[in-house]
């Protein structure tokens, strides 16, 4: 999408001229699932898909917002010292973009003025790749750049969780805020989601790429079995602190929850937390395999990962599996799984590049066959956070 075009949709719905546009990124997770909001690791990327936002200041308070995307959509407009979500059809993916100016006032920011923002973006929606983190992001990068706020990045990030928490009432952890605003170019970046101690690693994978699947099945986080994970594991650390002076479940090794299961003496609580645990250390092995240039072991990792999901965290589906299972039977893959949150949404790959274009025609046919309607698969260029261009 270029810039020119950004401008001519903004000049065709506001009828002015654009001021700034700018870029915000989507993400992928390696590795590390369901583990951020239980102090664990997770290791994510951006990629160069996400959203684009064309700004343009106002005179008065009003701020009006506009999606390219939702061509159903009326232009939405609020006074931007307004702290209400916005309600009614077509109306709430503004609350993601209102969110960040009302997380911003309660820190403290100030907005003199008004503005009108288009918004378009070229994630697929409910693909999973974080669409909320990124618009999130690019409000914050966006209000800080032109307001000139004397605000951290890492403070946008904690906003943006902030959004989804309180604002849209979603309880996930940090990582998609963080993966898109910290990004790095061809970078992926080891988060402990307890301390938010962070490195990046250089995604060097030789003569492999990272193959998006997409099921085309959206998934909804905030009505899907999110939040009643998140309660099984808080359940499940609740037990286990009758003998273990812990918080959080990515505290605990392989070898204790292994030995201190019969604390949780629930089968289901039992398998929610055994996924975190080997999940975690999972994730710190695959950060150990990329330093060692053994994609080999990253792949089985990977593998391992989605085998986890699916049977003992129970989040997968059919659409999921049938991908990464697929994947798995086709040369020159090291690994597969389904990332974020599950119930539809993506999976990754990771494909030798000559064998890139029959790994999307083979696992696609198989996907139609079996699921009915077909997938699609994106190559994944890692990008750099939020930006003007």
């Amino acid at each position: 999408m270029n810039k020119e075009q950004l401008l001519q949709e903004y000049e065709q719905v506001f009828h002015e001229a654009g001021k700034s546009v700018y870029f915000s990124p989507g993400r992928i997770n390696l590795i590390g699932e369901y583990t951020d909001f239980n102090g664990g690791h997770v290791f994510p990327c951006a990629i160069s898909l996400g959203t684009y936002g064309v700004y343009a200041p106002r005179t008065d308070t009003k701020v009006e917002m506009s999606s390219a995307n939702m061509t159903d959509s009326p232009i939405v407009s609020f006074d931007i010292n307004d702290a209400e979500p916005e309600k009614g059809n077509g109306k709430t993916w503004a609350n993601y973009l209102k969110g960040m100016i009302v997380q911003l006032r309660k820190a403290g920011y100030t907005f003199d003025h008004g503005f009108n923002l288009l918004v378009h973006g070229n994630l697929p929606y409910g693909a999973g790749l974080s669409s909320s983190a990124s618009i999130e992001l690019l409000m914050g990068y966006i209000l800080k750049a032109e307001y000139d706020l004397d605000v951290e990045q890492l403070t946008l990030v904690k906003l943006g969780q902030k959004v989804e928490n309180d604002y849209i009432g979603l309880n996930s952890g940090i990582m998609d805020q963080f993966a898109v605003g910290m990004g790095k170019k061809d970078n992926a970046i080891l988060l402990d989601a307890n301390t938010l101690a962070y490195n990046y690693y250089p995604l060097e994978l030789g003569d492999y790429i990272v193959v998006i699947m997409n099921t085309n099945k959206k998934h909804s986080l905030a009505d899907s079995k999110y939040n009643e994970r998140r309660a099984q594991n808080e359940e499940a650390v609740r037990r286990l602190q009758s003998a273990l002076d812990i918080k959080y479940l990515g505290e605990l090794t392989n070898d204790q929850i292994d030995q201190y299961s019969y604390l949780i003496g629930d089968y289901t609580l039992i398998r929610r937390a055994r996924h975190v645990v080997l999940e975690n250390q999972r994730t710190l092995q695959a950060r150990d395999a990329l330093l060692n240039g053994d994609l080999e072991l990253l792949g089985r990792l990977i593998n391992a990962s989605h085998v986890s999901l699916k049977n003992d965290y129970e989040v997968s589906g059919v659409e999921l599996d049938t991908l990464a299972e697929t994947a798995w039977q086709q040369p020159g893959v090291l690994g597969a799984r389904m990332i974020g949150g599950g119930f539809g949404g993506s999976g990754i790959a990771i494909v030798k590049k000559d064998q890139v274009a029959a790994f999307k025609q083979n696992v696609g046919r198989v996907y139609e066959d079996k699921i009915g309607y077909k997938a699609d698969f994106y190559d994944a260029e890692i990008a750099g956070g939020p930006q003007q261009l």
